[in-house]
């Protein structure tokens, strides 16, 4: 049995033993994960005193309310096991970055997130990867959207486009720091796409690349750094960024990826990658609402 096969085994498994351990509903729907910005909680921030606080300097500033009702990753109670499901996920891929395995990977912090086809829900776990690596309290995150052609990092967070990763290959920006915005989340950091550009596969596998990612990766020892990237067939882009990362989560849709899709894209990407799968699905009945990620891992998942 392949590394797809098992963890679409081992996600059905996950589903037949939820369903025997909660109550019966009376209506329920299969609804694929939204987008959302980052807010603020009701119970954090009380008055402009506060807010002002909160906000400093900040370069970007979510909107933890908003994050929370649409199954963002926040340190927040009221989302427990959402909260859980995504450390399972995170303490595979920071147990590569920095335990053991980090010698045999080139990049190890360097993480790339897609998918094999458009909307399989690959932004929201890189978001929600990010989010929940920022909640560590040695480790920071950075955030990058290296979809140069559809960016999206800032539509599903809620802030205005800014100069980001076209300018800095461009050589539009100064400096790296340019384009590296703070947020009200201490341990995260985002770079956005910045404006999109026709000529994404000659930009991101130009020299200034490999560059910017050989700087990420040495320059923060205890820094993971994610990389929200274009789905892998039918684009050349993905493929290429793959040869500078470490470690590479591809998102899968149940109920809707083909296994065969899925072989396809792991064998394009860098054959020395960890690759890692997550089962990619939000059930909502009439009462609450949960998902369940299942996490398949191996090296070049190509079997």
């Amino acid at each position: 049995m392949s590394l797809i096969e098992k963890a679409l085994a081992k996600q059905k498994l996950a589903h037949q033993q939820a369903a025997e351990l909660k109550p019966k509903k009376t209506k329920e729907t299969h609804k694929e994960p939204q987008m959302i910005p980052i807010g603020q909680t009701d119970d954090v921030l009380t008055n402009t005193e506060d807010v002002a606080q909160q906000i400093g300097d900040t370069d970007i500033v979510l909107d933890f309310k908003n994050l929370i009702e649409r199954s963002f990753i926040v340190d927040d109670t009221k989302n427990r096991l959402h909260q859980e499901e995504y450390r399972g996920i995170k303490r595979k891929l920071l147990g590569n970055a920095f335990g053991p395995q980090a010698k045999t990977l080139d990049n190890s912090n360097l993480i790339m997130v897609s998918s094999s086809k458009p909307n399989e829900g690959k932004t929201f776990i890189s978001i929600n990867l990010a989010l929940s690596i920022a909640l560590e309290q040695d480790k920071t995150v950075l955030l990058i959207d290296s979809d140069l052609l559809r960016p999206s990092i800032n539509r599903e967070l809620g802030f205005e486009m800014k100069k980001g990763l076209t300018e800095y290959l461009l050589s539009e920006v100064n400096s790296l720091s340019d384009i590296i915005y703070s947020t009200n989340i201490n341990n995260l950091k985002i770079i956005p796409a910045g404006r999109p550009h026709s000529l994404t596969n000659e930009l991101l596998a130009s020299d200034k690349m490999a560059l910017l990612t050989k700087e990420l990766g040495e320059r923060y020892p205890d820094r993971i750094v994610v990389f929200d990237c274009p789905p892998i067939l039918g684009v050349n882009e993905t493929a290429v960024i793959s040869k500078f990362m470490g470690q590479a989560v591809v998102v899968v849709e149940e109920s809707k990826t083909k296994i065969a899709d899925v072989k396809i894209a792991t064998s394009l990407l860098n054959e020395e990658l960890a690759v890692g799968l997550v089962i990619n699905k939000s059930l909502k009945s009439t009462q609450d609402s949960y998902g369940y990620y299942g996490y398949g891992y191996g090296y070049g998942a190509k079997n």
